[in-house]
Formats: structure tokens, sequence, C-alpha cells
């Protein structure tokens, strides 16, 4: 009889495995299993270590036929047992004293309810900038360390600024993923590359290339909430259209009870990573009205900001979430008029201001609660871990010191006045404004603390509140800790949580070590009181520094205030600041600068700190703040002079569209009139608070410019055009020199006037000067549209989107001029950046 071949697992094979095993064999110890080995049901935890895990052996038999074989399938990764879901919650602009949880007179029931049932961390850091402390939150690095010095927008060409987390840095999304859990995230990305947002991707580091397999939201720093640049996954949608009533705050909040839902119909224990982070309170602050008029109906702010301070400590030390020997610190009459001294007209607006702010940070509050509740309703609720963090940095004073009507208005260094803003009161926080509330309502939502938004030297600018419940595991519900902690700090915990290693290798690169150290011994009643484990955090922001070690604060003095945001550069950051020294052991707000009295400790505490900026490539120091919008970088455009565009498109992103600012450029379209006449949008960017587009207008051809909703240049036929071909063309012709030079600290290029013509057929039909055009950035929630306009209109006394071309669009061609330096216009730019330093 013969003897049939077998084709099991060969010796070489099996002795592979073995070796595999034996070098592992601590890591497989700890392996958990359930179900039969091989079939459909079985689960497996994983060593954690090397991601993804390698391919498990096959433990069937394989034979010549299927019937003499046994199969067997790779069992599902499942996390350790008892590893709960993960809750992530950071809103966005949230002042340290906003919220009522950490002593401020806006109620945020949701947030009270999380620290009611856990604990109230009030000594815990954020990075003092948006994406920074987003991306130091999902990968458990230093901001720097993470790619993100600064914001996407603002990106530059070093290791710490260049907006890309690195290979060697990996997600608590991607860990959490590949050990089994179902990941997601919901609201604002701010920590893609703002080059690679296109639909030519690369999309590795979108959400769903960085580990999180479902994404709803928008991309960048912030977006009307009522029209949204909204994405699913990475395809760009507009639930928005035809529905007034819309807005992005409840609709996330539906996605996500929607896909909780869903993971639970599927299979109740699947444990899932739900990272949710809503552009409240963000500008723009977009309340719906229902919200407004309970704000407004609580006379919140009534009393003015000084008042609010005043009675926000009080809260506070009610509420036992500062010591209560804090003190207040002093009101920064140099910049700052106090409210006495308003007039009328200004108290009216500011009061709206802060009613509409209030509004927001309301209406974002419920919205979370309706998800907290949906884990509640499904019975989860006992084994989430839920962090929220109230604000992603200090309250914001990017709106200028009376405010402002359109966000991005400041960004391109022009203040509105308080009559400009009045124009828009009645409707402030609806989708006709991009809305911002003056400074000193910042200054007030980060009591009892000095600065805002931007300043990492003070805790104005990185003190957020944080709440954190488990009940399965936190039983001190209702306690404080007073223990340091940072950002960095939150992976390591929710590693340690679900009893997951950090990686050592993914994807076959070696990982850096996580940068923060797990807080969670805190959740023990008898470690309220323990020192804190992170011990030393450097704090770098635009050139400003600050550090934090055992107990004492080293903090720069800011020369820019963090509402001049198109002034000039700092040349020189790692010199020009003046430090102040404080013991905030015992100096809880830093009001008592001791440097004058411990210049050793100084020289020490700095030494110290370059020497993390050394270690977590902080350096070079860079002071630009919105000039460095305007730095080139790498997009799939880049470089190129001249578009074509042959078919209708749109939701084209800002930095993959053609840049007009700044420059000369001509635009020609080739379109076919149809009978009857024409009418519709040709090519657009931008939209209702800046832009431009070239349109037909009951025929007639329009180039209409936005100027930041501050007013409109028009260039306009006189005639509607015949049925039939025509090329209609726009040429601009710019008098500066252009974003060049800025790179000698010299805005004198940026701005400048220049002339337009508009022509039918080679005939000019209008011709206008712009005394001014827009300096430095569009809106960033709107797209370069091509037979049709997205998003808003740029003139809403025009027309209303969608705005479709009725004729045919055969090609649109834009071709940009940059201004370049001549040798002397650089030598006399340098010439004057020296004589400033000089002057020094």
């Amino acid at each position: 009889m013969k003897t049939k071949p077998s084709f099991q697992i060969g010796t070489f094979a099996m002795l592979a495995a073995v070796l595999l095993c034996s070098t592992a064999v601590g890591a497989f110890a700890q392996q958990q299993t359930t179900g039969t080995p091989g079939s459909p049901s079985a689960t497996t935890t994983i060593d954690g270590r090397y991601l993804p895990p390698p391919s498990a052996p096959f433990q069937g038999e394989i034979n010549l036929n299927a019937l003499q074989s046994k199969p067997a399938w790779p069992a599902r990764v499942v996390p350790p047992k008892d590893a709960p879901n993960v809750l992530l919650i950071m809103t966005d602009d949230v002042g340290f004293s906003a919220p009522s949880t950490f002593g401020g007179v806006i109620p945020t029931p949701t947030l009270d309810r999380i620290a009611a049932n856990g604990l109230r961390y009030p000594n815990f850091h954020t990075t003092a900038l948006c994406s920074p402390t987003r991306a130091a939150l999902i990968t458990g690095r230093n901001h720097h360390s993470a790619g993100f010095g600064v914001i996407s927008e603002q990106a530059t060409g070093f290791p710490g600024y260049n907006s890309v987390l690195p290979k060697d840095t990996a997600t608590i999304g991607r860990i959490l993923l590949e050990n089994g859990y179902r990941t997601s995230w919901f609201g604002k990305d701010h920590n893609t590359p703002t080059y690679q947002t296109s639909q030519a991707g690369p999309f590795d580091q979108w959400p769903t290339g960085m580990g999180f397999e479902y994404f709803y939201g928008f991309m960048g720093g912030d977006s009307s909430q009522w029209t949204p640049m909204l994405y699913r996954n990475t395809t760009l949608i507009a639930p928005f259209e035809g529905r007034p009533e819309w807005n992005l705050i409840t609709a996330m909040a539906d996605e996500a009870i929607s896909w909780v839902d869903r993971l639970n119909s599927i299979n109740p224990s699947m444990p899932f990573l739900l990272y949710y982070v809503p552009g409240g309170t963000h500008a723009p602050h977009h309340p719906t009205p229902e919200w407004v008029k309970k704000a407004t109906d609580l006379h919140l702010f009534d009393q003015g900001y000084n008042a609010l301070r005043d009675q926000i400590l009080i809260n506070q030390k009610k509420l036992g979430v500062v010591p209560q020997d804090t003190k207040l610190t002093d009101w920064p009459d140099d910049l700052l008029k106090k409210w006495d001294v308003l007039s009328a007209d200004e108290k009216k607006l500011f009061i709206r201001q802060a009613d509409v702010y209030a509004a927001y940070l309301m209406y974002t509050d419920h919205e979370i609660g309706r998800v907290v509740q949906k884990v509640q309703d499904l019975g989860k609720l006992d084994n989430t871990l839920i962090i929220f963090i109230s604000g992603d940095n200090g309250a914001s004073a990017e709106g200028t010191v009376n405010g402002t009507f359109a966000e991005l208005v400041p960004f391109n260094g022009i203040n509105p006045t308080v009559a400009e803003n009045l124009k828009f009161f009645d409707a402030w926080g609806s989708n006709e404004t991009y809305p911002h509330y003056a400074v000193p309502w910042a200054w007030a939502f980060d009591t009892p603390f000095k600065w805002t938004k931007q300043i990492p030297s003070y805790f104005g600018g990185t003190r957020n509140g944080m709440a954190i419940s488990w009940p399965a595991r936190i039983a001190d519900k209702g306690g404080v800790r007073w223990q340091f902690h940072h950002v960095i700090d939150v992976v390591p915990t929710i590693l340690e949580a679900t009893g997951i290693p950090a990686p050592v290798m993914v994807d076959g690169i070696a990982q850096k070590p996580i940068e923060g150290v797990s807080l969670a011994y805190t959740f023990d009643k008898a470690n309220a009181d323990a020192p804190t484990r992170h011990r030393t955090q450097y704090f770098e922001m635009m050139g400003v520094q600050g550090l934090y070690n055992d107990g004492w604060m080293l903090s720069a003095v800011p020369i820019r205030a963090p509402w001049d945001l198109a002034g000039k550069a700092v040349d020189d950051p790692a010199s020009a600041f003046k430090f102040e020294l404080y013991e905030v052991g015992k100096d809880w707000s830093q009001t008592a600068d001791v440097a004058a009295a411990n210049p050793r400790k100084v020289q020490e505490m700095r030494d110290l700190m370059f020497g993390e900026f050394a270690k977590y490539q902080v350096l070079p120091l860079d002071a630009s703040a919105a000039t460095r919008l305007a730095s080139p970088r790498p997009s799939v455009t880049a470089g190129r002079k001249e578009f074509t565009y042959s078919t209708p498109i749109t939701g084209l992103p800002g930095p993959v569209a053609p840049q007009l600012l700044n420059t000369s450029y001509s635009i020609t379209a080739d379109v076919e009139v149809p009978q009857g006449g024409g009418e519709g949008a040709i090519v657009t960017q931008g939209g209702r608070f800046g832009g431009y587009g070239l349109y037909l207008l009951k025929g007639k051809p329009v180039l209409t410019w936005n100027l930041l909703g501050l007013g409109r240049i028009r260039w306009e036929g006189q005639q509607a055009l015949s049925p039939g071909k025509h090329t209609i063309a726009f040429d601009f012709k710019y008098d500066g020199l252009g974003f060049a030079t800025l790179a000698f600290n010299n805005m004198s290029g940026i701005g400048r006037a220049g002339t337009g013509t508009l022509a039918v057929d080679g005939k000019v039909v209008a011709t206008q000067k712009m005394e001014r055009t827009v300096p430095l950035i569009l809106p960033v929630d709107e797209t370069f549209d091509v037979g049709s306009k997205t998003g808003t209109p740029i003139d809403d006394r025009d027309y209303q989107v969608p705005f479709m071309f009725t004729g045919k669009i055969n090609k649109v061609t834009i071709a940009v001029e940059p201004p370049k330096l001549t040798a002397e216009d650089e030598k006399k730019l340098a010439d004057a950046n020296r004589a400033v330093q000089d002057a020094k």
C-alpha cells in the first residue's frame, strides 16, 4: 500500500515557529485566548510590542484533499480582558475658568457630570495651541517630537515644525486598533498637513491613515458649523445643503451615537476608542438660535469682565479647584481697558459676544452629553474610561481688542472697529458671521491666571481643566487631584488602563519612547496627595519659552501680544526674552516673580530648558506668527505657475488651488453661452468672508473680490454675452514685492495695490484699481470651484449656492507671476532689517 504524501508543516517551519515562540516566551505567557483554537469564534490578545503582529502559525492540517484536511482560522485579536472602552473628549479654545466645572459661570452639566462621577484635574496642561496639543494628545509625545511645534497652517521645513507625524510616532488610534479596538474620530482634524488635504492625498496622514477607522469631521484649524468643509473618511460631503437649520455640533453627535449603536448591534462586547473633538468653542462661535436665547436670558455678563473675574475666583475657591490662598493676577491695564471705562456701544457689543460664546459652550457641552448618555443607555458606562479635557489651550485672544465679526480679518492684520462689528450685532453667531469675542473675555475666562492661548509660559495659555471617570475603577467620585500633569500623559494613561504596552516597533520602524507618564496612579484615593510623577515639562510656542521643574516655573515674558497676529517676528528669540520665575507650589496663579532673588535658579532652569529643547527637536526657535501662514510648503501643486481646468470641479482646498495673493495673475475662461443667455459661477475661491469669483450674472461677466467681508471690488461688463463661444479674461497687475519680503521680516511686500482688467473676446470691458489686497490668507473652510459654487457666496447680493453655470466651460486657465526680488531689492530689505536690529 502506497503511503499518502503529507503536506503538514515541515520540520524547518516547525523549528522556526519554536524559535519564534522562545524569543517571546515572556510576552506569550500573558496571552489570553478564548474559544477553540482555529474555530471562527476564537479570540486572542497579542504581544503588542510589534505592530502589526506577525501572522500566527497555521494550527490546522493540510493534506492533498480538503476532506482529509483540517481548517483553522486565525484567532480574532481582542484587547486584554476587562479593558475599558475609551471616550476621549477635548473641546477647543475653552479657557480654564469658562466652564462651571472649574468655577466659571457658563453651565456645563456634562463636564460637571464626568467630574462628579470621577475626578477633577485642575493642574493639567496643554501646549498653548491647537494642532500641537492634539498631536501630543494622540501620540503621547511632545508636540515638537511629533512634528507639530505650531499649527499645521504655519508649518515650516524643520523636523519639529513640518506638521508631519513621524513614522516612529504611532498614534493611540493605531495602537488600540492593532490590539482589537474599533476606533473613530469625530470633529476637528488639525493634524493633517494642509498641503495633503486634497482629494489627491496622500491619505496616510488623515485620521483613517493614522489608525482611526472612521472619520467624520473637518480638516484644519476651524470651520463654519453651518456650512463646514466636511468629510466622511476621505470623501467631501455636504449634508447641510438645503437645510439652513443644520449645525455640525449636533450632526457630529448624531454621527457618533450612530457609530456606537452600530458597533453595539454587531457585537456588544466589541471595545471602542471614540475620539470626540468638536469645533466648539473655537471661532467661529456658531450656536443655534435657541441656545443663544438660553444664554442671553441668563444675563451672565452684564456686569462686565472685571467683575466676572472676581466672581469666578470666589466660585473656584468654593468648588475647591484652586487653593484657598490663590490670588487673582493683576489686570493688564497697559494692554486692555477696564470695563468701567467702556462706552455704551462697547459694552453692548461685548455682552453680545460673550452671550453667543456662552451659548456655543453650553450647546457643545449638551451635545457631548448626548454621546455620554448613549454610552450609558447601552449599559457601557461602568467600563468606559471617559477623559474630558476642557480646551486644547487657554481662551483665545485672537479676536482683537474689539472682537471680530469674521475671524480671518485679524489674521490679515486688520482690527475691526466697534462700529464695524455692531453692523452684525443681531446676526452675531449666525451663518452671516464668523465671529470671535474681544480679548478681555479671553483674559477673564482664564481666571485666576494671566495671558491666553498662544502663550506657553503662563498658565493662562496652558492650564486646562480635565475630568476623568471610569466607574469600574475610580471609586473616589468627585475627588480632586492636584498633581502637575500634561497632555502627553493621556496616551500612557490609556495604555495602562487597557493593559496594552507601548509598541517598540510599528510597520518595521522602531518607535520613539512615549514621552509622557501615566496618571492612572491618581485614580486611587490613597494616592490623592502623592507627588506628581511628571516632574519636568518644557513649553514653547512661536518663540515664547517656559519650563516647569519640581514646583518651579520659568516664564518668558511675551514680547508680542497674542492678538497682534500679523506683527513682525522677533529675530533672536533664543536671547530676546526676559524671564520671570515662580514657585508655583506656593504661588498657584503666578503672581509673585522671584527671579531677582534667585538668579542661580533662573540660570539652572534656562540651561535645563534648552537641554529639553535639544532633546525634543524644538530648535530652531521661530517667533513669527501669522506671517508664517505664507511659508511655502510641498503641496502637489508646489512650483506650478499655470493651472488648466477643462471640466467642472468643486471642493479643492486652498493649498492645492492657484495662489493669487500678492502676485500678478491672469484668469482666462473659454465658455459657451446657451440660447437664452448664461448664468452661474465659472471659477471661484473663498466665500462670504473673503475670496474671488468670476461668474455670469444675468448674462454679464463679473469678477468680484471679497475683501474679508469689509468691502468688495467688482469688475462688470455692461452687456450680456450673446449665445455662442466667448473668451473672458481677467488680468491683474500687482504693485508690490510680494511674499518674498517676509524672508527679511518685512511686510511691505504684501497686501499692496494692483490694477485689474476684465476683457471679453479681446475687448476691455472694465478696468479698476484695488487700493488694498488681501495680504495673508483666505478662508480655510472654503474651496476652489469651477462650474459652480460650494460653501457660501462671494457676494450674497448676486447669487446663492450652488449657482451652477448654465452653459459649457471648455477651459479655464489661471497663470500666476509672483514678483521677483532684484539684487537691489534684497540689499534694501537686508539693510532695513539690520537697522531695526541695531536700533534695539
